[in-house]
């Protein structure tokens, strides 16, 4: 049996709840596919969340990284190709708000993905769950981690797979926020599942 490290955020900016933190506390020991899940929440800190990830790669040695991001606005499972070296947007929960800043000094400018993200994405439109990739993890921390990661799996030579996946809000984030477009919880859920069990086909 393998195993995934699977991350998600604490609530940030307004939001009074992360549904990333709800989905990684749920499956967190579950085993789906050939994968049991180690869930952990990562703190909206530029200066601390992609120190906290790979604390916890290299307490739990996974076979595979999954990073999760909510990206209210959007309305279909969105795997992100590239993460670019770059910090820049609104302010982090400690009201830090970076601008133009490296995530990594002397880093190259970007990594792409190493998940199977056009499978991902046919497995579930295949599932009638709406999903595309997505070019642009932003600036913000979800774009952070998922840099943080592929650079440091690639200056240690770690044979591990990585990458990052945005998810919209939850009904229950949308009923706080009436102009955000929402899934049910129980289909955000199915989504991670079918991308899991995607992994070694």
């Amino acid at each position: 049996m393998k195993t995934l490290l699977l991350t998600g955020f604490v609530p940030f900016l307004d939001h009074k709840l992360n549904p990333t933190e709800e989905i990684v506390n749920e499956l967190n020991g579950k085993t789906i596919g050939n994968y049991v899940v180690e869930g952990r929440v990562l703190s909206v800190d530029f200066n601390k969340s992609g120190n906290e990830l790979i604390e916890h790669y290299e307490a739990v040695k996974p076979d595979v990284v999954i990073s999760l991001g909510l990206a209210g606005g959007r309305h279909c499972i969105t795997p992100e190709r590239i993460a670019i070296n770059c910090n820049d947007g609104v302010k982090d929960n400690t009201g830090r708000t970076p601008q133009d800043e490296k995530v990594v000094e002397g880093g190259p400018d970007g990594y792409f993905s190493t998940l199977p993200i056009r499978r991902f994405v046919d497995r579930l439109k295949e599932e009638q769950l709406p999903a595309k990739i997505s070019n642009t993890a932003g600036t913000y921390l979800c774009n952070n981690v998922m840099y943080t990661m592929l650079h440091y799996s690639h200056l240690m030579d770690k044979d591990v797979r990585s990458g990052f996946i945005h998810i919209p809000a939850s009904h229950e984030l949308a009923t706080l926020n009436s102009r955000l477009p929402s899934w049910s919880h129980h289909d955000l859920i199915r989504a991670m599942t079918v991308m899991i069990e995607a992994l070694d086909e």
